[in-house]
């Protein structure tokens, strides 16, 4: 052991200066970096966790990739799209795509003795991954769009069930307006006419996901309904949608599907799609950054505080150190390896706080939010721990680096200045 840590220890370990003022403004200084430290683990937890929640909600309810009409419809449904077997195959050889599904939408109106109110159906097929929705079913279960028949079952939200009164197997009754080509005989050409139709369905089950955007409107039915509603091909969709393997790639794998298609379909990610969402979690990550960069000030300033006061009450142990040939270097490990120390033990503290109040989070849900405003009923925490060790190591060495400045001031002290005789 070197004589700089000896001393470093001696001094750590002294119960001699019970009086003296260094003593509260160094656990003052502990208790700041074990405060700063929990408080930038629970920010960046839940900035994680809030934006890794939302992303899975809004991906879950749509997709990452989507293809659809390069045509614009005046009306706010799709124009139809049939993309050929082999391009279907060549999209599912890329290596980053982890699922494609066809689907189709249609606006109409639920109609009941005493309320109206819009949806929007959902059309999908047997190809459909309903793994999502399956972890948020509430009530009954998953829709069975298998069979030979179309099928009249439908998947609801729960806050379309409470404002409606509709309730598990029961019947819901929805309007649409559908447009088709007819052939008319006194103009000779074909022209689009309007019809209202209706169908009947039945609830099978009730999910919620807390996203208000979606569970306001979003129902899921078998999409031969849409495209009987819509007089479409069996083949005919209104967008073929792609999960990813991997979200962090989106952009660069969006670039890939739309330079396989080319100008033939529109190529939209989940980021064009929902892009104010987006921008808005985007925002969250300067907050977390703001919060990390002020609590790593508020440590490092107790800190030097700490360890200026360290220095200033040991003048004279500093001039007994350098009158007995100890040079400005070595006296200034002594008290760095104290000011490690001191670090280490607010970083320990700190981390047993945070990641425990994480944990806590994580397990129980003991925060709650008002899902209307926050798209989810808890505060979400994600456990990244090699965030959290890349947390603790910046800390640690942006400390040190700061205290490395304060100990300058010993090259000041000499032994006629600091030693006194009786």
């Amino acid at each position: 052991m070197s004589v700089e840590k000896l001393i470093a220890d001696r001094i750590s370990t002294s119960n001699q200066s019970k009086g003296n003022i260094s003593k509260p403004i160094v656990k003052i200084g502990v208790i700041g970096i074990a405060i700063g430290m929990a408080v930038m683990l629970l920010s960046l937890s839940i900035v994680l966790g809030f934006k890794n929640e939302i992303i899975g909600k809004i991906t879950g309810l749509t997709t990452h990739i989507a293809i659809s009409s390069i045509n614009v419809n005046s009306s706010n449904e799709p124009e139809p799209i049939v993309i050929s077997e082999d391009t279907l195959k060549l999209l599912r050889d890329f290596k980053f795509v982890k699922h494609i599904q066809g689907t189709a939408f249609k606006n109409g109106i639920v109609k009941t003795d005493t309320e109206n109110e819009g949806i929007i159906l959902k059309g999908v097929g047997t190809d459909y991954d309903f793994a999502f929705l399956e972890k948020h079913l509430q009530q009954g279960r998953l829709p069975d769009f298998s069979g030979e028949e179309t099928s009249n079952e439908v998947l609801i939200s729960e806050a379309l069930a409470k404002k409606l009164d509709l309730k598990l197997n029961g019947k819901m009754l929805v309007y649409f307006i559908s447009q088709h080509a007819v052939y008319d005989e006194e103009m000779r050409r074909n022209v689009i006419k309007y019809e209202r139709r209706s169908r009947n369905f039945t609830i099978c089950g009730i999910f919620k996901t807390d996203f208000a955007d979606f569970d306001k409107t979003l129902s899921i039915v078998d999409i031969r309904q849409i495209r009987r509603l819509n007089y479409w091909d069996k083949n005919q969709v209104a967008n073929y949608e792609i999960t990813l393997k991997d979200f962090s790639k989106l952009e660069a794998n969006d670039e890939e599907v739309w330079n396989l298609l080319g100008y033939n379909y529109q190529v939209s990610n989940v980021k064009e799609l929902y892009y104010n969402i987006f921008m808005w979690l985007d925002k969250l990550d300067i907050n977390g950054i703001i919060i990390i960069v002020l609590m790593v000030l508020v440590a490092t300033i107790n800190m030097i505080t700490a360890l200026l006061i360290l220095i200033l009450e040991r003048t004279n142990m500093v001039g007994l150190l350098k009158a007995l040939g100890m040079t400005n270097i070595n006296v200034r490990k002594i008290f760095l390896y104290i000011s490690f120390k001191l670090i280490a033990k607010g970083l320990l503290w700190g981390n047993i706080a945070g990641i425990g109040l994480c944990l806590l989070q994580y397990y129980f849900h003991i925060a709650k939010l008002d899902s209307e405003t926050y798209y989810i009923d808890a505060v979400a925490v994600q456990i990244n721990w090699l965030y959290f060790l890349l947390l603790n190591v910046g800390t640690f060495l942006v400390c040190v680096l700061m205290l490395i400045f304060p100990t300058l001031i010993i090259t000041r002290l000499t032994p006629i200045k600091t030693l006194k005789f009786d």
